[in-house]
């Protein structure tokens, strides 16, 4: 009776939620990933980051869009710290 929502439409919703997102930022595809780049790089200043396991993405909440970021962290490095 009831149908699971297909992939390709799940698919297409993350793909205009992405558009809407980066229309309403005013940031490319280009800008976000240096953005995260950027972010990643002062992190990793001050901690020790496990780059495999980063998940930065943006979201929608409502009308606002957050930038949401999974960093796991492996220990402080105060060698570097100012």
């Amino acid at each position: 009776m009831f149908r699971k929502k297909s992939t390709s439409a799940g698919s297409a919703k993350d793909r205009l939620q992405l558009v809407l997102i980066q229309d309403r930022t005013n940031l490319s595809a280009l800008d976000l990933d240096q953005l995260k780049n950027e972010i990643l790089e002062v992190l990793a200043r001050y901690v020790d980051i496990d780059r495999r396991a980063v998940n930065i993405s943006m979201e929608q909440d409502g009308r606002e869009q957050r930038l949401r970021a999974d960093i796991p962290l492996k220990a402080a490095t105060r060698a570097n710290r100012r």
